[in-house]
């Protein structure tokens, strides 16, 4: 292990950390320190108890705008119970080992989902472009270009260079360096928000314990938890490709539920993977536990002793690094898979893309599920056929494929109760039923073959079939 690599990585992170969880503060109408206390909590415990080194979570904006309406009609205090409550939805969520959902998210919502991020990344830091509610004019929009320029010029350039120092962290000290030399008139950090502050003290929320409570945080916790927990575990994976390593997702879900549980009762916000910050320090080395434990002791560093340096910081560093990261985020080769892959996944990677700069994460990947869902149950309905062979008076149907809710109307088409002989087989030697829709459908054949005054046999099911139709009420097999 690299330890002053992976340090260093994990530097450069802290830096990307600070001015997105004070915006996300913002969002959320809180103070700037709720929003930092927050990313050191999940940052420090994810890294350290999680199932993925190298991933950096944090405050997120995705989980910041949807407690907004909360914290307007109802506080502080209450959304801290709320933090505190999706944390143990979260952590339940992994002890019940159900991580291995993820495993189920389509590869095209995957790409939608990174792309509609790099997306989102590079659209947020447009604001940095602007002086109250207009755009920068003059000097000081020449100055913010240019030394966003500068900085993606230096992170992409160095490393044919030197890999000895992550660039991102060199581009951010080196543009604050000579911003402040010249005295620059750009905008900084501290123009975001002051961050100076002191340690995080413990205290339970300040709300009734009753019913009304529950009923009030419950939604949002519920809602904060399912945000949280698709972003980190798509992160994750995301994490695996490029690492090319396998982490423990479940191990990850209850990391992060105790990291929001303690982010909440010390005053934080809640968070969940960052892809962003995550991506800056992989490109920076960091690939084990101590680059996000770093980056989550930073930022308690900067609260309680550095302020005064990090404010100083210029914001065009910072957007320039996110910029990269949003260029280098993209998936670009779907770009040019568009026209190679079925019609139906290429439409899904656009939609997703295009819910989640739209709506939010939850929405796009919930969507890109279900359509792909249906898409794959209205190609494989499609596949069911039969062999058809008569001899001696006797009828047989052989079925090949899976009979399943969407496959019965076709599978019913395939037979001809009236125009049958008496005796009719139907061989089930190459047909899976897969639900309980198949199994009806089973038994309301053989009704429609009684009816036409014919019998139906049924001959070589798998035994899991004939227990499924023992169980629908005794059908007759062979």
């Amino acid at each position: 292990m690299n330890f002053s690599k992976n340090a260093l990585a994990g530097l450069t992170t802290s830096f990307a950390l600070v001015p997105e969880c004070i915006a996300f503060a913002l969002v959320a109408h809180l103070n700037p320190l709720t929003g930092l206390y927050g990313a050191f909590f999940i940052c420090t415990m994810t890294a350290v108890l999680g199932g993925r080194p190298g991933m950096i979570s944090g405050a997120a904006g995705s989980m910041a705008v949807v407690i907004v309406a909360l914290v307007a009609q109802h506080g502080l205090q209450y959304f801290l119970a709320t933090v505190v409550l999706s944390g143990l939805i979260m952590l339940l969520f992994g002890v019940l080992r159900l991580g291995k959902l993820v495993t189920m998210v389509p590869h095209p919502v995957m790409l939608g989902f990174v792309n509609g991020l790099a997306i989102v990344i590079a659209w947020s830091q447009l604001q940095h472009f602007k002086d109250g509610a207009g755009w920068l004019q003059g000097a000081a929009l020449v100055w913010m270009c240019g030394l966003v320029l500068l900085t993606m010029l230096i992170v992409y350039l160095l490393p044919r260079l030197t890999k000895a120092l992550p660039p991102a962290l060199v581009a951010i000290v080196g543009v604050g360096v000579l911003s402040a030399t010249l005295h620059l008139p750009v905008r900084t950090l501290g123009d975001m928000a002051h961050i100076a502050g002191g340690l995080p003290s413990f205290a339970l929320p300040d709300v009734p314990m009753n019913m009304e409570t529950l009923r009030i945080v419950l939604p949002y916790a519920l809602l904060m938890a399912m945000v949280g927990l698709l972003e980190t575990l798509l992160t994750f994976n995301l994490t695996d490709e490029i690492t090319e390593t396998r982490g423990l997702p479940n191990r990850e879900c209850v990391a992060l539920g105790a990291a929001n549980v303690a982010s909440g009762l010390f005053g934080g916000m809640g968070g969940c993977a960052m892809i962003g910050q995550t991506m800056i320090n992989l490109s920076s080395g960091g690939r084990t536990r101590v680059s996000g434990a770093v980056a989550g002791i930073m930022i308690l560093l900067f609260i309680l002793f550095l302020s005064p340096l990090i404010e100083r910081i210029p914001l065009a560093a910072l957007v320039g690094v996110m910029f990269v990261v949003a260029h280098e985020t993209f998936a670009w080769g779907s770009l040019r898979v568009l026209g190679k892959v079925p019609r139906h996944d290429a439409l899904l990677i656009v939609a997703v893309t295009a819910i989640t700069v739209a709506t939010d994460l939850a929405m796009a990947v919930m969507f890109g599920i279900v359509i792909a869902a249906l898409s794959f149950a209205w190609r494989h309905a499609r596949d069911i056929r039969a062999d058809v062979v008569s001899a001696d008076g006797v009828k047989t149907y052989t079925p090949h494929g899976t009979l399943f809710f969407a496959s019965v109307a076709h599978f019913n088409n395939l037979f001809d109760p009236h125009g049958d002989p008496p005796q009719v087989l139907l061989d089930c030697r190459h047909l899976r039923l897969a639900d309980h829709s198949a199994v009806v459908a089973v038994a309301a054949l053989r009704e429609r073959y009684a009816k036409a005054g014919n019998a139906l046999q049924v001959l070589h099911l798998s035994p899991r079939c004939e227990t499924l139709l023992r169980r629908a009420g005794g059908m007759a097999t062979a």
